[in-house]
This record gives C-alpha cells, structure tokens and sequence, in this order.
C-alpha cells in the first residue's frame, strides 16, 4: 500500500470546512486543545455524551422538548439510551426552509425534469399529510411504500413521518415474495405503490405485481396508485384505491401542517436485511439516532451546505435512499435518478451533474468499476467545477478505481469511500474533507463512533486484517427488531460474537494512516489453509483483466480443508481459455500471495446480486454445495444461480 496520498484538500478548503469550525467550537466550549482530526475523534469517543450533545447543538436540532441526560448507561451497550426525555419531529427538520431554493431535482430515462423549491415541498407534504390524516394515519401506524426514486416518494415519507407514523420503503424491481416478506411483517395500514416504472429503455409493468401483493397485504385499509409512466396503465381493475393526484389537491384553509412530538427514541424507518439467508430482518431506526447521524456525516464529514447540491445513485430499496433524503435538513438541494445509469449511454449521470453544478455525487463502487471498463473520462468530455466530493460504497472501491476517479474524472475531488451499512442506517467510517486521501482506504472513523479491529481473540489489532466492531454505543443504533420482544434476535445479530460489542461483520483493517480498508464481509472471508483471506483482495486483481466484466469467489470444502473457487463473467464476445485462466491465477499471484490464487476459475454467464447490487458469495457458496437458498425472491436476479448448479468442475481435482 503506497503510504503518499492521491489527493490533499488545499488550505483554504480545511479552513473554511464545517467540520474545522466544528473542532475550534469544541475547543472554545470545552476549553481544550485540538489540534487535528485524530485529536478530535479521540476526545469524541472518550467523552460521548458531550460530542453528541455538541452535535445536537452545532447542527440546531430543534427539540420540542429538551433532554434531561443525553447518555444513559444500560448494564450493556444494547441497553444505552440516547436523549431521554427529548421529543422532536424528524419531518420539521427536513421542512425547516421554505423558500424558493430547489428542494428537489429528478429524472427518469426519459429525461423528463422535475422541479420542485422547498415552498412548493411543504405545500405538497401538507396536502398530502391531510389525506393520510383522514384516513386515520396516527402515531406508530405503518405507511410501505412500493415506489422509484422520485419526489412523490420523498413527499410520502415527509407526510407520513409529520404525523409521527413510521416509513419503509422498497423499490418496485423486488418481486412479490420479496414485498410481501418485507411489508408482511410490519402490517402497514397505508401501501402507496406505482403501477409502473422505467428502466433501460422499457416501461415495466408492475399492475399483475400489485395485485398479487395487495391479496397478501390484509392488513392494508388504504392503497395509493401511483402513475409514473407518460401512457397512464389502466388501473380500472383494482378496487379501494385512490390516485395520488388526489392527495395533491388543495386541503382546506383551516388546515396547517403540524408536526407530532416524538420521542428520541420513536420509530422513525423500518429497514430490511437482505434476506438472502432467511427472511429479512425489519430494523426499527429511532428518529433522533438517524437525524443525529445524517447531520454529523452531512456537514462534517462531507461538508455539506444549504448552498449544496448532493446526488446520490440509489433506490428506495437501500438505506442510501434515506441518508440522501436526510440532506433536505442541511438545506441542500437534493438531484434523483431513477432508472439504468447507462442508459441510453454510459455518460448519463454525468450529464445531469454537469447540468445541475452536482458538488457532492454519490454512488456505488461497482457503478465506478463499470464506467472505466466502459471508457467513460468526464475529466476529457465534461466540465464539472462544482464537485467537491465523489463518495462510494455498497462493496470495497479497488485501488486502481481511485486511480481512474482522479485520472479520468475529477484531480480536485475528495474521494471518499464510506462503510456502514443499512444495520446503522449511516457509516462506521467514511471521509472527511480536511484529511488525506490514500489509495484504497476510507479516510477516517468517524466522529463518535469507538471503531476497531479484532482479532479471533478479541484483541485489538493495528495494520493487521480482523473483524470490525464498535466498543461503545453510538445514537444510531437498531432500536430493535420488528416482532422480537425480548431482543434476542437483535442480541443475536450484533453482539453475539464478542460480548457486549458491536460486531458488524465486515471483514478488514486499521491502517497506519488510522484510515480504513474493507476486505469483505466477514461471512465471505475465504479459508485456505487456515489462511483468512478477503474476497475484495481477490476482486481487486480480477477486476484488471480487460476479458473479465465482473467476478465471485467462494470458498468450497474439499479433501478435509477449503479451496477457493472463481466464476467470472467475461465481457462480450471472450471466451474462458486455458491461457486466459493462466493470466487470472498469474496476476492473482503476483499482486497478493499464493494463498489467493484460486483452485479452478470457471466462466458464468451472470453473477447473482442483491437487489442493491451487492453480489451475494453466500447463495453461491450454498447451491455449490447443494444447499438451498431461502429467499431467492431478494437477489435482482436469481436466475443467475442456475450457472452455479450441477457444475461437474466442481468435483473435478
């Protein structure tokens, strides 16, 4: 790993950065000296109830009613509470500006612009939250929603979480298993759903899908249909419904949008796990402990403004979704893409930042990956002087998409690869504008957050590859799980492996920079020998083969030990041949060590993914083994398992 940095933020940025006049507010209030991050992490770890507090302060969270204590110790860090005795409204933070600045900005495939100044969101969210009002929407009550990501579903989220109801949300490519294992669970009294959607090219039809959905959904008293598609799909069939034209009409006069009072701790989204292994989990997140979160990683560490403009490429289905909604309380103006993001061409997203001044654009490293095998250089094609930050995540960003960003995008750019994940609907580590940027690291932990690394033992590590826990509570997390009333689900999930510590399952390192590397998820880690080793090590080299588009590796048991196996899919046109396997092992080997080199390398025609495009080492590793997959209704694309089957390879030396 080269220890020089790829990028370094000039003078004048640490200067003006939010997260330096953050610092110097510390220093001042609690009369110490900090001179630098690492000084300000240390002191926010070491005294959590005073940064958090802070953290409320500096970011002018409106309290209905104040804290009594903002730290309080349970006989475990499962059992710490935030903020009790505080009430507030999640909704009020995001419609705190009403003028006429963009709120929101959003797009389809068929390039269609929408617009819409925070005036016009508070009047369309207050005419809306009087619909789901009259319908008998109170506190606690569910609204699921089934939708792209597009302003009627931020509008719907804002309505609902006004009057103190709870939102979750899916995107509409989840099959109707997967809806129904999700929303089934949380019995909501609203489904708000489209009838149809784009997506590369195509109008996707989705009215056979609703069908199914709402004869499983008994809970449901009230559907919302609504019409995406410019030839409106005749909905006539469907019964008890109403059109979200409807909720748009003018309530009356005498009517104002008010905003419940909430505890700290109320539920606020329900989130799901992946569900490749069972069904999802629903992960209860608590209104303070996501907005708390979101303005830290918004304004310190990513320096975000009311005069910024934030994108990220996401879908309703992904916690992404939900911080980026969350800039709204920073004053940002939000930009939305829904739809392929190569289609019709590979430079789309670039386009609209290029058209919109994007400053902070979000997205997944394997949309990255994708755009260099693609040849994409905005640096040559666009002119892109607002961006101030790329972020990435979803899977570890390889040392060479570093490289391609500030080749071939943007030299001037924070980039910042974060990690946490939908279990804290924020980030265990991430950037920060003021610091470095190193080749394949994450900059920093963030602020409040006790992240290390352990090893099998459950001692600390430095420089060396482990498991990533948090050894002190931090607002964000889980208030617990839908339908576990004794929390032992939650129990199970995170503090199950080192006692009385967050343990995520991600799989990586603490670097002499006290930056951060992913190798992978934990349950992914490979075990040749008896050697752990990180799937993302593995990808990293694979991914520089010009033949290969994408790969999976999995461990297999054979002869009393474990061998690693590699499925590649090849680009267009290319074929596996013994030659081109010798120049995968051979660049494997020379970049990492012998234990990396996979036993067989064999060619599939797709590679299974998550809904949020992660791909899924697990499914592939149970259907190599003849083990069945439970939920295949939560992979994008599960027929992609079929090449795994019946694979003679496998049973070959």
């Amino acid at each position: 790993m080269k220890d020089n940095p790829i990028w370094l933020p000039s003078a004048e940025r640490i200067q003006q950065a939010r997260i330096t006049q953050f610092r110097q507010h510390i220093e001042q209030q609690q009369q110490c000296s900090l001179p630098d991050y690492s000084a300000l992490y240390q002191w926010s770890i070491k005294h959590l109830s005073e940064f958090w507090q802070s953290i409320a302060e500096f970011c002018q969270v409106k309290f209905h009613h104040p804290p009594q204590q903002t730290l309080t110790n349970g006989p475990s860090m499962q059992e710490a509470k935030w903020f009790q005795g505080a009430t507030l409204n999640y909704a009020e933070h995001l419609l705190n500006r009403r003028d006429n600045h963009p709120a929101i900005i959003s797009y389809d495939e068929t390039r269609r612009r929408q617009q819409l100044s925070y005036a016009e969101l508070f009047k369309q969210v207050t005419a809306v939250s009087y619909q789901l009002k009259a319908m008998g929407l109170s506190k606690g009550d569910r609204v699921a929603g089934m939708l792209p990501n597009c302003p009627e579903t931020i509008i719907a989220m804002l309505a609902t979480t006004s009057l103190g109801a709870i939102w979750s949300s899916c995107s509409p490519d989840f099959g109707s298993h997967g809806v129904v294992d999700r929303f089934g669970q949380i019995e909501p009294k609203v489904f708000i759903a489209c009838s149809g959607y784009y997506y590369n090219g195509k109008v996707i039809d989705c009215r056979s899908k609703l069908k199914e959905i709402q004869q499983q959904l008994p809970s449901v008293k009230h559907q919302v249909i609504v019409q995406f598609v410019e030839q409106r799909l005749d909905v006539s069939e469907f019964t008890n419904y109403r059109d979200w034209s409807e909720f748009l009409q003018a309530p009356p006069d005498s009517y104002q949008l008010s905003f419940e009072p909430c505890a700290f701790d109320d539920p606020l989204f329900i989130m799901y796990s992946s569900g490749t292994t069972g069904k999802p989990k629903c992960i209860i997140h608590g209104i303070g402990g996501t907005l708390l979160q979101h303005f830290k990683e918004h304004q310190l560490h990513t320096d975000l403004t009311d005069q910024d403009v934030l994108f990220y490429f996401t879908t309703c289905g992904w916690m992404m979704w939900n911080w980026l909604v969350t800039g709204l309380a920073s004053g940002a103006t939000l930009v939305l893409y829904d739809g392929s993001p190569f289609h019709p061409k590979p430079t789309l997203l670039w386009d609209i930042a290029e058209k919109e001044h994007i400053s902070v654009f979000g997205t997944s490293a394997k949309y990255i990956a994708a755009l260099e095998k693609a040849e994409v250089k905005p640096a040559h094609s666009h002119q892109l002087p607002a961006l101030k930050a790329i972020l990435s995540t979803g899977s570890p960003l390889s040392h060479e998409s570093f490289d391609y960003v500030y080749r071939d995008i943007k030299q001037d750019v924070c980039l910042s690869s974060i990690s946490g994940g939908t279990d804290i609907i924020s980030c265990f580590a991430l950037g920060n504008p003021t610091l470095p940027v190193y080749r394949g690291q994450l900059q920093c932990r963030g602020l409040g957050m006790a992240v290390e690394f352990y090893n099998e033992a459950g001692q600390i590590i430095i420089a060396e590859k482990g498991e990533m826990v948090c050894t002190k509570p931090f607002p964000s997390m889980p208030i617990g799980f839908w339908q576990d009333p004794d929390g032992s689900k939650y129990h199970n999930a995170y503090f199950s492996k080192f006692p009385g510590i967050w343990c995520h399952g991600d799989y990586g390192e603490l670097t002499e920079q006290d930056g951060v590397v992913i190798h992978g998820r934990a349950d992914a880690v490979l075990n040749p020998g008896g050697v752990r080793i990180g799937t993302a090590e593995i990808y990293r080299q694979v991914e520089q083969v010009p033949e290969v588009f994408e790969s999976i590796a999995v461990g297999q048991q054979w002869q009393d030990d474990v061998r690693v196996v590699l499925f590649v899919k090849l680009k267009p046109g290319v074929h596996l041949t013994e030659q081109l396997i010798t120049t995968i092992k051979k660049t494997i080997r020379e970049h990492t060590t012998p234990r990396h080199v996979p036993a067989k390398v064999l060619e599939v025609a797709d590679i299974p993914r998550t809904i949020s495009g992660k791909i899924v080492e697990l499914a592939v590793r149970k259907v190599i083994h003849n083990e069945t997959v439970d939920n295949t209704d939560a992979l994008a694309n599960p027929e992609a398992l079929e090449y795994f089957r019946d694979r003679k390879e496998l049973l070959e030396d």
